[in-house]
């Protein structure tokens, strides 16, 4: 599921998670590349879900900045050590806010346990932060975060 969503934020987002096309073209042309029919709805869902949790957080208490979060057992162990920290350093460098992190959470919550890696957080991320109109400053320097890790590994 993980690499329709990918695919997906690389060649249809457009500032929105809104699709440019109609749902039945994507999911065709998401199968004549390859994908299965089950992992496009999954993926679609995903997409969905993060739409009604951005509405669902968005009308809820606003989160001060001085916000702290505690996980719950299973958000501990799903994100693991290394990806709470890389959330808390990302709130650190005001990328991420509170609102914004309960949706990265939620989506990351979303994931099937096996596609949680530090990599793929920070790819919850940038659809989270690319899905907002007001994040485009935190959003460009997570992607110069990300393409500075790329190029320092190649190195």
């Amino acid at each position: 599921m993980f690499e329709i969503l990918m695919y997906l934020f690389e060649n249809y987002m457009d500032g929105s998670v809104a699709l440019n096309v109609d749902q039945a073209t994507v999911v065709s042309e998401l199968e004549l590349a390859g994908f299965n029919r089950n992992e496009i709805g999954r993926a679609l869902d995903w997409l969905d879900g993060l739409t009604r949790v951005q509405e669902t957080v968005q009308a809820g208490p606003q989160l001060t900045p001085q916000a702290i979060r505690h996980y719950a057992p299973e958000e501990g162990e799903r994100l693991g050590l290394e990806g709470r920290g890389f959330l808390l350093y990302l709130e650190q460098l005001n990328i991420l806010d509170p609102m914004t992190r309960e949706i990265v959470i939620d989506r990351i919550m979303a994931l099937d346990p096996r596609e949680v890696d530090l990599g793929r957080i920070k790819w919850v991320v940038l659809i989270a932060l690319f899905n907002q109109p007001d994040k485009k400053a935190a959003l460009s320097l997570l992607q110069d975060m990300i393409l500075s890790d790329a190029f320092d590994v190649l190195h």
